[in-house]
């Protein structure tokens, strides 16, 4: 890559000496921004910025060079050539969130700001970027109004793409749950609020203060990047105004009841300020304003977001490891951006549930018309929006507009394969949703097929010309009739010029369209003699490639034909910007049409990915709110079961009203706990985007929102221990949830002691049971909490992840000087069922002996948990087990010590006679055990080890 970059040069130190003035003179920056300078055709970057891309860019940072100025330290530089530059620009906006600033100059000097751009805000370098915006840049602006313990939060939204400004008023708790969820809802790439230290209406800055310090950690925990703006950039004194300037001419903006919702309109102002919509005449008269309403679709915060999967991570190897990669089987750029927002919005609307569901099952009952839509139709359907945007802003090509007349003309197939579906129960569905709307598009867009037809040359589409006919403009016609007498007349010329000069046309007398001197004619070098004594023929240069030369004649042909060449052109230019104008009058119609066929494209693919799973999924039968419970049979975890070398083994699920709406589900770990409860979650949601179902059977009732805590995570940058993380998460759940919501709580209490945790598990348990009743699902390893089934009956289940254990044949190394006899090793099977009842034992001492732990570190750690435990048995536990615990009783440190040193001395006189007597491996269990009791019979001091209750309490185990 090195090899390709473009070497920093100046014209004089003069230059140099200004920019390194002028760099000095920039404001400092943080770290998120990155300044770029424009040289002509490459770029370069300094500073910090220079050591940056040096690291992510070129991996190596050989490649900074170093600019000097006499009293001044040396300035890192790096150059990156416009393919580089393209790609970094892409990776720092999408990928890495970070801010762009890119300076100009003209003659080297008076460097200006002539570019502006961050994750929501693509508009100054939509072009740079190309076509490799694949998601919608959403930004949003936030205003908090705090009044005692009622929060207001006032949102503006902007799209700048798609044109559309979003707004919303809110009451929200303390912990901004409200707006966590609207974040995740609309997709938010960056986001914008007031200062620190700028106060609220109330004049109480610490109120403020604090609101933002809370947001500001909301958007570092979700990774959004944010900008602070002062106080007066919120002011709404022109908000009517500037809504007038972006608005349709036909909206009566004075009479919108969105100019009510006071603080929206103070965050809407601060983000066209922010944005700089007032600067761009082209973005004037085009917006369209929209009311959000946060209860349409279901909540999701950023905890669930990662618990379900939805969306692909950073270290997913593979595409089916996240919710999105399995379902995005889109054939269009559309329907993939649809679907990422479908999964950040479930549906509430049950009516709008069943009809995704009924046109899933349409296309999975109708596999041939569902196949021949992917492979066909949808196949070839270009990014609409991208061409409708290059059109807004007047960039696009005679080459876009043909793409659409490609895509018009393949509409009627595409009706048509809609059709083939006949039975009633879809027909009504798919004609209003469809069918009914691609015709419609298509009858408006005849006109343009009809203009494309009429003015654009489509015989030249084969050698990828994209021109206007010759015969369509009058002028056209005259000046490409000429151009083919002129052609005429050259080639008569060269043909007698081989005559004089007695040389073969074809192969040694050459005739070419040189870009500097037009028509000429080349011989090579060793037959430049032909020339000599020629005052005819002119010669023009003398190159590698031989003797370029010309005539008189040929000269005014080439003069005259390059002249009407150029007007060509010009006339061409002219007739395709108005071909290109007339075709963006169409832009509301192909964006109705992109909106239509993206709805169609993740439908299919729902349908293909229902019928391709390794068992395929069923339609769920939905329960209205409030109503209903959850019923799955043989469930399974859609992305798991996709893992290759997995053979996924399914459970039921039954969360009831009344009988088992929270359940508590306990197990060895890597049972299978934490998948049953994450696909439970994972379920509900796929039914809510209308998707189908992994199960074999499946009900529902619609869920508001699904709140979880899982995983034990810190972030020790900011601050954040794994308890914190827990408790944060948890105060979010217990504050938001309601009594339609799903709760999925992982291994909650292990960030604090034993007896802290499961204070903390029980009280939040009781909590939720009591006070919010909603569907819930704990799993844990405080087998006390299973207690809660006793004393709520009613809606407390317990449920455990089935696991055999059984003796296997290892022999453990043992330090025979310090060693008890050793125990048989046991090996865990785990069966991955889930059924009801408690788990009758932790098995993580188990885990440890089948990954061969030293044998005196598992002993040690069996003696150390039978002292710890001292809670009532429950009834699954075996007979055995319990006749076992009830022999322990409490020891004292005094107690242990002595039991201990009494035991070090017999085990010594043991490990003797076993090692004089014959090869200690030889022996069975039932005879060493034997031997350990006749050294301690025949022991001076067996009446001290009998009353030792240490001791005792270990030869009752024995």
């Amino acid at each position: 890559m090195s090899s390709s970059r473009p070497e920093l040069k100046f014209s004089d130190k003069g230059e140099e000496a200004g920019f390194l003035s002028f760099y000095k003179s920039l404001p400092a920056k943080p770290t998120s921004l990155i300044r770029l300078f424009e040289r002509g055709d490459y770029y370069s970057a300094h500073g910090d910025d220079a050591q940056f891309i040096a690291q992510s860019v070129y991996r190596t940072t050989s490649v900074i060079k170093y600019l000097e100025k006499p009293g001044t330290p040396r300035l890192p530089s790096v150059t990156l050539a416009q393919a580089v530059f393209n790609n970094f620009l892409k990776d720092a906006l999408l990928n890495k969130s970070l801010k762009i600033e890119i300076y100009g100059c003209k003659m080297g000097r008076n460097w200006t700001l002539l570019k502006n751009a961050s994750p929501g805000n693509l508009q100054d370098v939509e072009e740079l970027l190309g076509n490799q915006i694949d998601q919608n840049p959403v930004v949003l602006a936030v205003k908090v109004q705090s009044k005692a313990e009622q929060k207001s939060i006032g949102i503006c939204f902007i799209d700048a793409s798609a044109r559309k400004i979003g707004i919303s008023e809110f009451a929200d708790n303390e912990l901004f749950s409200n707006l966590e969820s609207i974040l995740i809802q609309l997709g938010v790439k960056e986001c914008v609020l007031q200062g620190l230290n700028h106060n609220n209406e109330s004049g109480d800055s610490s109120k403020t203060d604090f609101d933002a310090v809370k947001i500001i950690e909301l958007l570092e925990r979700c990774d959004i990047p944010y900008t602070e703006r002062k106080s007066s950039d919120f002011n709404t004194r022109d908000i009517e105004q500037d809504l007038s300037k972006l608005l349709p001419k036909d909206v009566a903006v004075s009479a919108l009841p969105q100019l009510n919702s006071l603080l929206a309109m103070a965050s809407t102002a601060a983000l066209i300020k922010y944005l700089g919509l007032m600067t761009h005449p082209d973005s004037f008269n085009r917006f369209e304003l929209i009311q959000h309403d946060l209860g349409q679709y279901m909540r999701l915060d950023s905890s669930a977001m990662k618990a379900l999967n939805l969306m692909p991570g950073p270290r997913d190897g593979v595409k089916t490891m996240s919710l999105f990669g399995l379902l995005n089987h889109c054939k269009t750029v559309a329907g993939t951006r649809l679907l990422a927002r479908w999964l950040k919005q479930p549906l509430m609307n049950i009516d709008e549930i069943e009809t995704r569901h009924l046109l899933v099952e349409a296309f999975v009952e109708n596999s041939i018309v569902c196949q021949a839509l992917r492979d066909d139709q949808l196949q070839v359907i270009p990014d609409i929006n991208r061409l409708v945007k290059k059109l807004q802003r007047g960039a696009a090509s005679l080459e876009d507009v043909v793409r659409l007349y490609q895509m018009v003309i393949r509409l009627p197939d595409l009706v048509e394969s809609l059709e083939n579906i006949t039975d009633e129960k879809y027909q009504s569905t798919l004609m209003k949703t469809y069918v009914d709307k691609i015709k419609e598009s298509h009858l408006n867009l005849e006109k343009l097929q009809e203009l494309v037809e009429t003015t654009v040359d489509l015989q030249a589409l084969d050698n990828h010309e994209f021109i206007i006919k010759p015969d369509f403009d009058d002028r056209l016609r005259e000046i490409r009739t000429r151009l083919e007498e002129l052609k005429d007349d050259v080639s008569r010329e060269h043909l007698n010029a081989s005559d004089d000069l007695n040389m073969d046309p074809e192969k040694k007398l050459k005739l070419e369209n040189h870009s500097i001197y037009g028509w000429c004619m080349r011989v090579t070098r060793t037959d430049g003699g032909c020339l000599r004594n020629k005052r005819e023929y002119i010669e023009l240069s003398t190159q590698k490639a031989g003797i370029y030369f010309t005539t008189r004649n040929l000269r005014s042909i080439g003069q005259e034909f390059t002249e009407l060449t150029s007007e060509y052109s010009k006339t061409q230019s002219m007739l395709v910007k108005e071909v290109v104008g007339i075709t963006s009058t169409y832009c509301p119609v192909l964006e109705e049409l992109s909106m239509t066929l993206a709805h169609l494209d993740v439908i299919v693919s729902f349908a293909h990915v229902s019928s391709y799973a390794p068992t395929p999924y069923v339609r769920p039968k939905m329960h209205p709110r409030m109503t209903g419970n959850t019923i799955l049979k043989e469930a399974r975890h859609p992305c798991l079961e996709m893992q290759a070398d997995i053979t996924f083994i399914p459970n039921d699920v039954s969360l009831v009203r009344d009988e088992s709406e929270f359940l508590i589900i306990t197990g060895p770990n890597m049972g299978g706990k934490s998948t049953y409860i994450r696909q439970i979650g994972v379920i509900a949601l796929m039914a809510q985007i209308g998707c189908f179902v992994p199960c074999t059977e499946a009900e529902l009732t619609i869920f508001d929102s699904i709140l979880a805590r899982v995983g034990a995570g810190d972030s020790q940058l900011k601050g954040v221990s794994t308890f914190m993380a827990e408790m944060l998460e948890t105060a979010t759940i217990l504050k938001s949830a309601t009594k339609e919501s799903l709760i999925v709580i992982d291994e909650l209490g292990r960030g604090t002691s034993t007896y802290d945790g499961f204070g903390l598990a029980w009280a939040i348990s009781e909590h939720i049971i009591n006070e919010i009743g909603c569907f819930s699902m704990f799993a844990t390893h405080f087998h006390e909490l299973t207690g809660l089934a006793d004393k709520h009956p009613t809606k407390v289940c317990n449920l455990h992840v089935v696991a055999h254990v059984g003796e296997i044949d290892s022999k453990i190394e043992l330090d025979y000087s310090h060693a008890a006899a050793p125990a048989p090793v046991q090996d865990i099977t785990l069966l991955y069922k889930v059924e009801r009842g408690v788990s009758s034992q932790s098995f993580g001492i188990h885990v440890a002996e089948v990954v061969q732990f030293p044998a005196k570190v598992v002993r040690m750690a069996k003696r150390k948990a039978l002292e710890l435990e001292d809670f009532s048995e429950p009834a699954e536990v075996s007979s055995d087990d319990a006749a076992s615990r009830a022999k322990h009783v409490k020891l004292t440190t005094q107690e242990i010590r002595e039991g201990s040193g009494l035991l070090d001395r017999v085990l010594k006189k043991w490990a003797t006679n076993v090692k004089a007597e014959g090869d200690f491996e030889t022996l069975s269990s039932t005879e060493i055990l034997k031997k350990l009791k006749d050294v301690i019979d025949a022991s001076s001091e067996k009446s001290e080890l009998e009353s030792n209750k240490f001791v005792k309490s270990l030869m009752a185990e024995l």
